[in-house]
């Protein structure tokens, strides 16, 4: 894909979730692999609303900030992912969404799979999603905590902050990131009612079928 086309649709997407209420303000971030091996990524402060291509921050190969406006001050969160996860990680979306954030700070969530198995598409898209601690924002830390998972995991949750996908793509990030949310949104509506998941049969069969990476 040219630059400019990779350009032009992470702000289109980008401004597909803040127009549905998935970003607001100035928050969240994303990041995508040119083809030279660098980096394109939403600038420090910006909106999703209202990205200009030409002045998305660009890295270079070896992590030299190049080009554009001053990137996110989460980079290190996105480059933990890349470092870790290798050809599996080509994007990566960072928002701060309702029903997400609201999942990582009730007591009774699962730290270590937070989504619980309502639907298949949550678990052929995600796997397993962990809550991490919460972190200041900027704070290099969150990024080791990132790499403390060496790679086993695609989706995470800072507590208190919000959620953080990555996959190959852009657009399959994208969708992967509105899959948490809304299976988020299942559990806060479905909480204390003692709904039906799947069954632990169900999710191992989804895992052989559609070879996912679902690690304990």
């Amino acid at each position: 894909m040219s630059e400019t086309r990779l350009r032009e649709m992470i702000c289109t997407f980008a401004r597909s979730l803040y127009d549905r209420g998935l970003a607001h303000g100035s928050t969240g971030n994303i990041s995508a692999r040119t083809d030279d091996g660098g980096l394109l990524v939403t600038p420090t402060g910006s909106s999703f609303g209202w990205l200009d291509p030409a002045r998305l921050s660009r890295f270079d190969s070896k992590g030299a900030h190049i080009d554009g406006d001053r990137p996110t001050k989460e980079m290190p969160l996105h480059t933990a992912f890349y470092d870790t996860r290798g050809n599996r990680s080509g994007a990566v979306v960072h928002l701060h969404c309702h029903h997400a954030v609201a999942l990582s700070m009730l007591p009774e969530t699962d730290h270590d799979n937070a989504l619980p198995p309502y639907t298949p598409y949550s678990i052929m898209q995600l796997g397993r999603v962990k809550i991490l601690p919460y972190f200041q924002p900027g704070d290099p830390a969150m990024g080791e905590a990132v790499r403390n998972l060496e790679g086993q995991r695609s989706a995470v949750i800072l507590a208190n902050h919000g959620p953080v996908v990555t996959t190959a793509t852009l657009e399959s990030a994208v969708y992967a990131m509105e899959e948490l949310e809304e299976t988020a949104r299942l559990a806060i509506t479905l909480s204390g009612r003692n709904a039906n998941t799947l069954s632990a049969v169900q999710v191992q069969r989804l895992i052989e079928v559609f070879n996912i990476d679902y690690q304990p």
